[in-house]
């Protein structure tokens, strides 16, 4: 007999709490304010909540969030309801379209658990972790076919990424994000995602620039020999 697993019920009220959070209202009432026309759709704290709990589960699709979100009971009462699939990807739009407030919002996060620990950031890691695409990006349609003239994803790139556990290592198409991590507390304060190609000793100065940015002042920064070198 077949039978719905889903996560515990403590990761429900953790959704809650981010809902209550200052900065997650603000974001809400920001977004809020930018609907003028068309169908009314979910409310937009119920699609933020959706968007918290792709994160908060680490879920790679819209499609599988709004599937766990439909069979937890607790995860309804807490965004408010249970979006289809089809909102969640135009609410991706959505949010791509208005990054600024998304930014901002991730801005005024950091700035408040930065007043709460000062010495967030004394110390960062930077790394970067492959992000394979949802495309194809090989330059033949088919071997020894012709050469591709369309791609569905031609802002990736190829890469390499090293063997972990039983995955092999090797070449994938994608992106790659660089992110400084906080070594003490484990949180990122700064990332970019480029293509899985770019120079990774390129990414250094823009993230530490991102860091002093956000009021950071970080006395190391540890990385490994891909982020080392001189650039010209």
């Amino acid at each position: 007999m077949a039978t719905t697993k889903v996560p515990p019920g403590h990761d429900a009220r953790q959704v809650a709490a981010l809902l209550g959070l200052p900065e997650i209202a603000r974001l809400i009432s920001d977004l809020g304010e930018t609907r003028w026309t068309g169908r009314p759709g979910y409310p937009i704290r119920t699609m933020v909540g959706t968007a918290l709990v792709k994160a908060v589960y680490a879920l790679p699709t819209w499609t599988r969030t709004a599937r766990l979100i439909a069979e937890h009971a607790a995860l309804r009462e807490a965004i408010g309801g249970a979006p289809s699939h089809w909102a969640c990807y135009r609410f991706a739009v959505k949010l791509r379209d208005h990054g600024d407030m998304l930014a901002a919002c991730i801005d005024r996060v950091l700035a408040s658990l930065r007043a709460a620990d000062p010495a967030l950031g004394e110390t960062v890691a930077i790394d970067g972790s492959d992000m394979p695409a949802y495309g194809n990006g090989h330059r033949h349609l088919f071997k020894d076919g012709p050469e591709r003239t369309r791609y569905a994803d031609p802002d990736a790139g190829w890469g390499h990424r090293s063997a972990i556990s039983t995955r092999k290592g090797g070449a994938y198409y994608g992106y790659k994000l660089h992110a400084a991590v906080c070594t003490r507390t484990g949180l990122p304060v700064a990332w970019t995602v480029r293509a899985a190609g770019d120079s990774e000793m390129e990414m250094v100065p823009g993230l530490l620039d991102t860091l002093t940015g956000r009021g950071f002042a970080p006395g190391a920064a540890v990385m490994d020999k891909g982020y080392d070198g001189r650039l010209v």
